[in-house]
């Protein structure tokens, strides 16, 4: 699903690069497709930045899902890129909404009621799904835009990432040290791996995509990214502890307030933030039918048919697998993901504590003199020295507004969201 310019001059500029680097990559266009839309049926000002929008479809030929599905990424990726770096007129309506053969993205600048009346397609009795995940939101710091609009293409959520700025550092750091046997010699090509010039909910989706297609589940993914409050909790059990003290070693939390949808076209679920502060209430009909949302009441329901309802509890996952056909609750689905491998063995045999450490007296002594010098070359403040490190020193302990040493470190840097509503969903043959 791909958002063009209307300009028909730059729209075939952006698809004639689209094609280029499908063959590059060894893969066979087969054609593009109109989206039926209709324009009348929305606002003045999402009409005034409305792109033109098509399906691109590629072949799958040999490949199969797993190798397909990272093709397509790649692609993706590259595409993005071009157009980005290129001269072409109109290029910011540009904007791949989804390029995967289990989920397709419709999305827009629109509020709910205009979905279906603006998307054609909706109202195909021959698109049929599973699964679908939709989502409302307004702007918080940004003026809203076509491509800010939620889904993104594995996740949606009611809340914001307070720790993006942190996020994207530590994600661009270790791009220098990354290898995959998946991805090969084209790893380099998914470069950068998190774009800064997005929102918080955008970034997040870039992580959950990038590890995701590195080999791991989607489950496994989501309890790296957000994890449950695991230090110092003796009721966690320790397998648990060691799997989150593992990966706590190569992927910093993204922390916020949020509950976090997520989908694959075969899982689809939620999880909250390990402090709760999003509200997600769920309830299973006697049909079969599972609908999790931000309130309870959002789709109206007989309460007759109400055969489970619940609300996700803070750090905890609700999972349902389209494939199995049923519900995998936090307990079952973490379990499981834990003891794939030693974690817990892992951590204890390579960790390294601070009375492993050498004895500081056979540990050469700083030179004094060159304090200063060396202190104003790596940006040390007067402010820093007096209410970060003399606590550290002094106390053992990090500096906070409790015990009266200043402040607490940390941010917020936050990007907004559009005014928006969108369908994620899977693919079915038409």
């Amino acid at each position: 699903m791909v958002f063009l310019p209307p300009q028909a001059d730059a729209r075939q500029q952006c698809e004639a690069l689209f094609t280029r680097i499908i063959s590059e990559e060894g893969a066979r266009l087969l054609g593009w497709r109109d989206v039926p839309v209709k324009s009348d049926a929305i606002g003045v000002v999402a009409r005034s930045t409305e792109p033109f929008i098509r399906q691109v479809f590629i072949a799958r030929d040999v490949l199969n899902e797993g190798q397909f599905e990272r093709k397509l990424y790649v692609i993706r990726k590259r595409v993005e890129k071009a157009i980005r770096e290129s001269a072409i007129q109109g290029r910011d309506y540009f904007y791949i909404s989804s390029l995967s053969a289990n989920t397709i993205v419709y999305k827009g600048l629109l509020l709910p009621h205009q979905m279906s009346a603006y998307y054609q397609d909706l109202k195909d009795e021959r698109l049929t799904s599973a699964l679908a995940l939709v989502h409302s939101r307004f702007s918080t710091n940004t003026f809203p835009t076509w491509p800010l609009a939620h889904p993104y293409r594995y996740i949606c959520h009611n809340g914001e990432i307070n720790t993006l700025k942190g996020n994207m550092n530590w994600m661009r750091a270790r791009q220098g040290r990354l290898n995959s046997e998946l991805f090969g010699q084209d790893l380099a090509k998914l470069y950068p791996i998190v774009s800064e010039q997005q929102s918080d909910s955008a970034c997040l989706d870039n992580a959950v995509e990038f590890l995701t297609m590195g080999g791991r589940s989607l489950p496994h993914v989501m309890m790296m990214l957000i994890p449950e409050p695991w230090v110092a909790n003796p009721q966690m059990d320790l397998d648990r502890r060691g799997f989150y003290e593992y990966h706590a070693a190569m992927q910093e939390p993204w922390d916020g307030p949020a509950a976090v949808c997520f989908t694959d076209g075969k899982f689809i679920g939620a999880t909250l933030d390990r402090n709760g502060l999003r509200p997600c209430r769920y309830q299973v009909t006697t049909d079969g039918l599972v609908i999790l949302a931000s309130e309870a009441g959002v789709l109206p329901m007989d309460v007759r048919k109400i055969r489970q309802k619940g609300r996700l509890m803070p750090g905890r996952m609700f999972m349902v697998d389209t494939v199995q056909g049923r519900i995998i609750d936090d307990e079952e689905v973490k379990a499981e993901i834990v003891s794939r491998k030693p974690y817990r063995s892992w951590v204890t045999e390579y960790r390294i504590s601070l009375d492993e450490l050498p004895d500081p007296s056979n540990v050469p002594q700083p030179d004094h003199p060159t304090i200063r010098q060396r202190q104003q070359a790596f940006g040390y403040t007067v402010e820093e020295l007096k209410m970060v490190i003399t606590p550290m020193v002094v106390e053992g302990q990090e500096a906070s507004l409790v015990d009266g040493h200043g402040y607490a470190a940390g941010g917020a840097v936050r990007s907004g969201r559009s005014c928006s509503s969108s369908i994620s969903s899977s693919c079915s043959p038409r």
